[in-house]
């Protein structure tokens, strides 16, 4: 199996590649981007907690937000009213089975973020750490979104302020990646992370560049630059901080 120091690297590869790529290669190279960066998430959970412990932690994850997908498509809440294209690949009752992915892939990264910021303080600690990582993967569908509507992978008909996309959507992944985050934070504990978990922090933060940088500079769409990096930023700054205080 590859290490995810090797699966990091060819992610940011594939992912400097992407915008050089003509756009019938797109749909397809996105699947493959997808597949790689999840596989980088699991291995570097796998390496930092065990290759149960951790892969269990991360489908967790994918399945809390798969339901709420599931939910979401069918009835309008807790993200409003959406649909997928046919460009993820195949369903379940209208969600691509690759809709669990978004949830699992940056579930661990935004939580090993959200330990370094957290502070002291026992139980409240926790909450605050469970509230923080919730605020960084909501963060980082900042980006997500308006890049995969305007690519045409899913759709809002009724619109919103923010790029087309309403303000219920984040409200849903905040509430969403509580629910994932408050199961994690009964099997984790209250333990800070550690060196072993630089890996996650390491993709929180090379996501938090890559998207700032390709919205600004290749996708010219300066809004969404703004709004993402400001939104990722505020977690992966003083994180970053953080960890190197520690060191």
């Amino acid at each position: 199996m590859p290490s995810f120091r090797a699966l990091l690297g060819s992610l940011i590869g594939a992912q400097v590649a992407y915008s050089r790529l003509p756009e019938r290669h797109l749909v397809p190279a996105t699947r493959g981007i997808v597949g790689l960066m999840l596989a980088a998430s699991t291995v570097e959970a796998a390496e930092a907690r065990g290759p149960r412990r951790g892969p269990a932690l991360v489908a967790t994850a994918g399945a809390i937000g798969f339901a709420a997908e599931l939910v979401g498509v069918a009835t309008g809440k807790p993200f409003g009213h959406y649909s997928y294209s046919e460009k993820l690949g195949p369903k379940v009752r209208d969600v691509p089975v690759a809709a669990a992915a978004a949830w699992a892939m940056m579930a661990r990264p935004s939580w090993v973020a959200a330990g370094h910021v957290a502070g002291r303080g026992g139980r409240l600690r926790r909450l605050r750490r469970v509230g923080l990582a919730a605020a960084a993967l909501t963060a980082w569908d900042v980006f997500l979104d308006p890049r995969m509507a305007r690519d045409g992978f899913w759709s809002w008909p009724a619109g919103g302020r923010y790029e087309g996309i309403p303000a219920t959507n984040f409200l849903g992944w905040l509430g969403t990646s509580a629910g994932v985050f408050a199961v994690w934070s009964l099997v984790e504990g209250d333990e800070p992370p550690t060196a072993a978990d630089d890996g996650a922090l390491a993709l929180y933060a090379w996501t938090w560049i890559g998207e700032t940088f390709a919205h600004a500079a290749i996708w010219r769409r300066p809004v969404v630059a703004l709004a993402g990096g400001a939104a990722m930023g505020a977690v992966a700054v003083p994180a970053l901080l953080a960890r190197r205080a520690g060191r």
